[in-house]
């Protein structure tokens, strides 16, 4: 046991090694004032780049694509859910065009999908604005989130409610006690996966965004600009999709 548990724990531990290296990287890099080659160490510490990664632009971009996420992530699901039921049961006789068409943003380029948006968002007014950025993120989130909840139901989960309904279960008293904990690790999965889409989402926020601040957008000038403050800017990315990582793996194992 001891001899076959070995490769493995040395495969675990490259593999946490090799994703641990690049973290480490932009932590030394984003307070490292002064790092020219061919030192291995940076010459000079400092702040600089975390200053510059909480300035004011820096800070409101955090906070829209932040709002963006939650709110498309929550609207995502609510409008995935019944799809995905209604594919994943097979109530429709031919599946398949509802399915392409829903899938279709997938195969189309985020930037090109958001410049189809821009002439209609402009009419609206939407163009510059939260509300269309976040429109804009819906389109491209949906198909994700319905994607990956398609997986969670069908004949078990018909099972499961239709035996809790002969038992006298209201219909929210079989969402609360038997739907939800029997597709929480898709939930949770869908959840994570269209917040994490929507938070990175950059070629809809430069088409539709306009002048309205979003951290992809501020993040990537600086990439060769000024790589310390890239740096710092990435590990202020990276806290929000770390979190969301943990609290869905989190809810998928613990009971509701």
């Amino acid at each position: 046991m001891t001899e076959r548990s070995s490769p493995c724990r040395l495969v675990a531990a490259a593999l946490a090694a090799a994703f641990a290296l690049p973290i480490g990287v932009l932590v030394v890099r984003a307070f490292a004032d002064a790092w020219r080659a061919p030192a291995v160490i940076p010459q000079r510490w400092g702040l600089r780049g975390l200053r510059e990664a909480l300035s004011g632009m820096a800070l409101d971009a955090f906070a829209n694509s932040l709002i963006v996420a939650i709110v498309v992530t929550v609207v995502a699901v609510a409008l995935a859910w019944p799809a995905a039921r209604v594919l994943g049961e097979r109530r429709l006789r031919h599946p398949a065009l509802p399915f392409l068409v829903l899938a279709l943003p997938l195969l189309v380029p985020s930037y090109a999908t958001g410049a189809g948006l821009t002439q209609w968002f402009l009419r609206l007014g939407l163009v510059d604005a939260l509300p269309g950025l976040a429109l804009a993120h819906l389109v491209i989130v949906l198909p994700y989130v319905t994607v990956v909840l398609l997986s969670a139901f069908g004949p078990p989960v018909t099972a499961l409610e239709e035996m809790a309904c002969s038992q006298g279960l209201t219909a929210l008293q079989r969402l609360r006690w038997v739907t939800l904990p029997a597709v929480r690790p898709s939930l949770a999965a869908a959840v994570l996966l269209g917040f994490l889409v929507s938070w990175s989402e950059y070629g809809s926020s430069l088409a539709v965004g306009g002048g309205r601040p979003m951290l992809p957008l501020v993040l990537l000038p600086f990439v060769r600009s000024d790589p310390q403050v890239a740096s710092a800017l990435s590990l202020l990315f990276l806290a929000p999709a770390v979190a969301a990582l943990v609290l869905a793996a989190r809810a998928a194992r613990s009971p509701l």
